[in-house]
């Protein structure tokens, strides 16, 4: 689809979303088949262990370029690459490949994520319309529009309600800093006590969809880049879920919950008795 076969006016989430979800399928299948291949690492971003590789560059440039082609007014926010200013009031935000280490080391659960934000790419301020995750291994597509529920494949999904914390399996991630990392493994002692178990399994995107699923009953994590969650919170929100910040703001680097009311609402309690204020 490109930006001709749009009617005039402010386009449809639903237009949107076609064409995120054509590109997201097509980057899929480079990042496969560029990890079938072997992959290598072409530099360390905020510490040694937080890498990127030459794919993370390559399907990033690939989406860039398609997104360019069918929208060529809207902004462009992504991990690997400069940003571009939006003439239209959208901009696409884009992890190209969300999990790179376990990318890196062929563990499955990485994801290309995409969505389409109005206003600034700023999570505090924006309007997310649209957006896909897709996990290339699995073959699972999460998609949602603002409005219009959040779907797997097609099907509609539903996030878990009514789930008491002691019940609650929950998600979360830490962060590259190995002083950061500490401090969250201290954290998790006393919560690992209240609830189910602990699920860290390294894609945020990936996890926002496992909220809206229902596979996560509730997942928290700190220091989430806006193209961390962009697609997975919209994804989560259309489910059923609520996906805040801490205090009422709304989800960012800060601190970014999903779930249902009742299990947002105790971690939000948790989380400010055990405080994390270090900076991200």
């Amino acid at each position: 689809m490109t930006s001709a076969d749009l009617p005039a006016g402010p386009p449809h989430p639903d237009a949107l979303l076609s064409i995120a979800v054509d590109i997201a399928l097509r980057a899929g299948e480079i990042a496969k088949t560029r990890r079938r291949e072997g992959v290598a690492v072409a530099a360390s971003k905020s510490s040694a262990v937080d890498v990127v590789t030459f794919a993370d560059r390559e399907v990033e440039a690939f989406i860039r370029d398609e997104i360019a082609q069918a929208r060529p007014d809207d902004g462009f926010f992504g991990e690997e690459s400069d940003a571009a200013a939006s003439s239209s009031g959208l901009t696409w935000v884009v992890d190209p490949i969300d999990g790179t280490v376990n990318y890196l080391y062929g563990i499955p659960n990485y994801a290309v994520s995409i969505a389409v934000v109005a206003g600034e790419p700023n999570p505090l301020t924006w309007k997310a319309l649209a957006g896909v995750v897709v996990s290339p291994e699995s073959g699972e597509v999460f998609t949602a529009t603002t409005g219009g529920g959040a779907r797997l494949n097609g099907e509609e999904i539903r996030a878990n309600r009514g789930v008491q914390p002691d019940r609650a399996l929950v998600g979360t991630g830490f962060g590259y800093d190995s002083e950061v990392r500490l401090r969250q493994v201290r954290m998790l002692e006393p919560l690992l006590r209240e609830v189910r178990d602990i699920r860290r399994m390294g894609a945020a995107s990936l996890d926002l969809c496992s909220v809206a699923c229902g596979r996560l009953d509730a997942y928290f994590e700190r220091g989430l880049q806006p193209w961390d969650h962009a697609a997975g919170a919209l994804i989560a929100r259309e489910s059923g879920a609520r996906v805040v910040g801490m205090n009422g703001a709304a989800a960012s680097a800060q601190m970014t919950i999903a779930g249902d009311e009742l299990l947002t609402n105790y971690l939000e309690r948790y989380l400010l008795k055990h405080d994390l204020s270090w900076e991200v």
